[in-house]
């Protein structure tokens, strides 16, 4: 099944990235760290070519510590960049302005050679919609104090946001890509909050929740919900729905509102720290 969530925004979207690249002497690409490669843009991989990027894995602090480890070894492996934040420790902020500037150091390098005289690195933060860019760029750039101009990509809808003395960011819409082919990566993405609640039946999503939790992490349902393995999903669904008291008169049990528990206890960690991806 093709599952689509923002059609139409494809060539606008890759028509400014390819602008606004040529302005950037790297790129940092966000990924949700409860699934990196479903929370990759397909459209970034066509656009960069050559030009250098670091992967930040967003949002550790919600997913398994074993499997993030897995991955940054994954993309080290591909000679690539990468590292795993929560973006409110700023012990992990000052990890990706660290990595930013090792990432631009050979190419400030090149320019002194050619007799460029030296100025700021300048990057672009890409990711897909809710992964935490924003957030990412206030935490960066202190808020957004500094904004510095009088060079190309200054727009209304554009800014150059200076990192302390380090590296400015353009700051620019996030890229989307308008559909995926595989499902299993819609049902990640929904179940992670990283698209609409819209897009798929939220009691789809939260029974896709519920079977791979209780697949992969057995002992955090029983501990959130007190039981870990079942038949029937209406069976799993019931027992939530009486705990968390998801009734309506009669006491029958009100799947709508036992979806939302089971979602909102994933996105908030409370189920406990889980990942639906690995490198393999």
């Amino acid at each position: 099944m093709t599952i689509q969530w923002y059609p139409g925004h494809m060539a606008k979207a890759r028509r400014e990235a390819e602008e606004k690249l040529k302005l950037v002497d790297f790129v940092i690409e966000l990924v949700d760290a409860r699934a990196p490669h479903s929370s990759e843009n397909p459209v970034l991989h066509q656009l960069l070519q050559n030009k250098p990027k670091m992967v930040v894995l967003m949002k550790k602090d919600l997913a398994d510590a074993r499997i993030t480890e897995q991955w940054i070894q994954y993309y080290n492996e591909q000679n690539i960049a990468a590292l795993a934040i929560e973006a409110n420790n700023k012990k992990d902020i000052q990890r990706v302005i660290h990595l930013a500037k090792e990432l631009g150091k050979s190419k400030m390098e090149k320019l002194q050679a050619r007799g460029v005289r030296p100025r700021a690195l300048r990057a672009m933060i890409l990711g897909i919609p809710n992964v935490g860019k924003s957030t990412l760029i206030n935490r960066l750039a202190n808020k957004k104090t500094a904004i510095t101009g009088d060079k190309p990509g200054v727009t209304k809808k554009q800014q150059w946001i200076k990192v302390k003395k380090d590296f400015e960011l353009l700051d620019t819409p996030g890229i989307l890509w308008p559909k995926f082919e595989e499902e299993e990566i819609g049902y990640r993405l929904a179940a992670i909050g990283t698209i609409k609640d819209t897009i798929l039946p939220k009691e789809d999503v939260a029974a896709y929740i519920l079977d791979y939790v209780s697949s992969h992490y057995p002992e955090l349902l029983e501990q959130r919900y007190g039981f870990k393995s079942y038949d029937d999903i209406m069976f799993a669904f019931e027992q939530i729905g009486k705990k968390r008291g998801c009734l309506e008169s009669g006491g029958v049990i009100n799947f709508e509102q036992t979806s939302d528990v089971i979602l909102q206890d994933l996105r908030s960690g409370k189920i406990g720290l889980i990942s639906f991806e690995r490198p393999d």
